[in-house]
């Protein structure tokens, strides 16, 4: 099964857009298709983001989104990289991903290097 580190900016896209390539992805979690890969860190920005008002995101979907993630999730315990970030909130999502052998799908692929496992939703949906 394909493992997979969703980075913030999918999570909050799938959220806001249900029929879009984020949405697709986190569909394949959800159904145990794919694996989602976190660690504390990862679990922990998620759910500030998610939690931001801007978003009107009801606490509890957030909450039970949250808990599914952990509960078909596998947690990770990332070694840390040397890698420099312009944001280093994205070291956590690297790492993890790194660690546990997984795709890092991200809407933002200029923030991280040049890796064949660093990719965009619609990318990875068109993997095998």
């Amino acid at each position: 099964m394909k493992r997979i580190v969703m980075d913030i900016n999918v999570l909050v896209s799938a959220l806001l857009s249900p029929n879009g390539n984020p949405a697709k992805v986190l569909a394949l979690v959800m159904n145990g298709k794919v694996t989602a890969c976190y660690d504390s860190r990862v679990m922990l920005e998620y759910e500030s983001v998610l939690m931001r008002r801007k978003f009107t995101f009801e606490s509890q979907d957030v909450w039970a989104l949250l808990n599914i993630i952990q509960q078909i999730g596998a947690i990770v315990i990332p070694e840390p990289t040397n890698v420099k970030f312009t944001d280093e909130e994205d070291t956590k999502f690297y790492e993890v991903a790194k660690t546990a052998g997984a795709y890092l799908v991200t809407g933002n692929i200029k923030h991280f290097p040049e890796e064949d496992w660093i990719i965009l939703p619609a990318a990875f949906l068109m993997l095998d």
